[in-house]
């Protein structure tokens, strides 16, 4: 019994670890047919970057190879083989020998049990039998004799299938990895002699590699010397970006980082990308994102310093509608951001005037027709017109700043009226803190009126 409890044990022991290897078996195999997915996959981004290398044909021609090479049939053929191979001789063996083999073992051990059981039965029922009753004295005797045998005769029987199993399991492993080694062999083998006729072609390549190590160090030696006559350089100052160009061919007129303070009840200051372009003051939050319009016309707008917080470098856009205030790195940037600004104000201006006076060349009766004159007329208004107008307002029936009656001009970008004298001293400030116009001279856009008509000398009066 103590022999049996170990043989048992034994087996049980061997089928856990069996139906272990089993199970690694079947994840080994699906693992690789994923390799083979994931190899395929692999080859084709080699594919791509062969592609991105066209301009470097070494390195185009070295990805090409290797791309066909590892991406051939017979390279999944020899693969697949392994796979059936290594299915046959581990999964499909050694299941059969557990499926098998092992349920016999069960099998005749239930039945040992069983009998095992009934003869123990017979025991106790033969034992307990009184002396004086003969009959029941025969009839246990006779079923524990015949119980005997029955255990007798499947004890041996369960014995022989011990003794089956126990040698049939050295054998069936025995072959099993015998077949998973020669899987591998053979595998290893047609790799070999598929991956043998690039040899050649390896060579060649190792030789431009060689080459290449030494071109790549002998720059590495002259960019280095480079580095270390830059590093010698005085880089205290700052470098940043301090021109600015209104005639730049691609519209900007000047960009660069300035920390823009939020309008929220935060005030938060906020590193952004600014540019002026297209008589526009707008900027970006990252690379991709589309502008934001700051101020829309840098004519309806002044920009001042601000030396009345506590950061540094400070200025600000004043448009009508709101104001911006803006920080630069160092002194010398805002002093060139306020210089971009008003000359792109100033530009701006010319660029209308030139626009209004093509238009009043073409709408006059010797160059254009007298429909033409009349659609110049919608877009521009000139003398009494906007005079009485902008005087509609309260308080630019006086001027702005002396309270003389009856002004004939008017500073279109901080929307007040004035008179001859008043408007003399604001063109002396210059446009970019005051754009002078004639109420009864100059032709006035829509935009600019509606502007004046929103604002006018009180509001403004009591702004300032």
């Amino acid at each position: 019994r103590a022999a049996l409890e170990e043989v048992e044990g034994d087996v049980a022991e061997l089928e856990l670890k069996l139906d272990k290897l089993v199970k690694l078996c079947i994840v080994m195999i699906d693992t690789g047919k994923a390799f083979c997915v994931a190899n395929k996959q692999f080859m084709n981004g080699i594919r791509d970057l062969a592609q991105y290398s066209s301009n470097d044909a070494v390195v185009e021609a070295a990805f090409i190879s290797a791309s066909d090479s590892f991406n051939c049939l017979m390279l999944h053929f020899i693969f697949q083989i392994l796979f059936d191979q290594t299915q046959r001789s581990i999964k499909a063996q050694l299941q059969n020998f557990v499926k098998e083999d092992l349920r016999k073992f069960k099998d005749a051990k239930k039945q040992f049990e069983k009998v095992s059981e009934e003869k123990e039965n017979a025991l106790v029922k033969n034992a307990q039998v009184q002396r004086n009753k003969q009959h029941e004295v025969e009839e246990a005797t006779n079923i524990l004799t015949a119980t005997r045998k029955c255990f007798r005769h499947i004890a041996l029987d369960y014995v022989l299938q011990i003794n089956v199993l126990q040698s049939k399991r050295r054998s069936e492993i025995l072959k099993s990895m015998l077949s998973f080694m020669y899987a591998h062999l053979a595998f290893f083998h047609q790799g070999y002699d598929l991956f043998s006729e690039l040899g050649p072609y390896m060579k060649d390549l190792g030789a431009q590699l060689d080459r290449l190590v030494v071109d790549a160090a002998k720059e590495k030696r002259e960019m280095e010397q480079k580095h270390s006559t830059i590093q010698q350089k005085d880089f205290s100052s700052d470098d940043s970006k301090l021109e600015y160009n209104v005639d730049a061919a691609n519209g900007i007129v000047m960009e660069g980082y300035l920390f823009k303070r939020a309008s929220n009840a935060f005030k938060t200051w906020n590193r952004r990308w600014f540019s002026i372009q297209n008589n526009q003051l707008v900027y970006q939050k990252k690379f991709k994102d589309n502008p934001t319009v700051v101020v829309e016309d840098l004519r309806l707008c002044t920009v001042k310093h601000c030396e009345d917080i506590e950061r540094r470098f400070c200025f600000e856009v004043v448009s009508p509608t709101k104001s911006c205030m803006l920080q630069a790195d160092s002194e010398k940037l805002r002093q060139a951001w306020i210089k971009a600004v008003q000359t792109s104000i100033a530009t701006a201006y010319r660029e209308k005037g030139d626009e209004s006076e093509k238009l009043d060349k073409k709408s006059s009766p010797s160059t254009g027709s007298l429909d033409s004159g009349n659609e110049s007329k919608d877009k521009l208004l000139k003398g009494e017109s906007a005079l009485q107008r902008v005087q509609c307002i309260p308080g630019n029936a006086s001027c702005c700043d002396c309270g003389l009656a009856d002004p004939r001009w008017a500073s279109i970008n901080l929307g007040i009226t004035l008179c001859i004298e008043c408007s003399g001293i604001h063109r002396s400030l210059g446009v970019h803190f005051s754009k002078v116009r004639s109420l009864t001279l100059d032709t006035w856009e829509p935009e600019l009126l509606k502007l004046m008509c929103e604002l006018g000398n009180d509001v403004i009066n009591r702004v300032y």
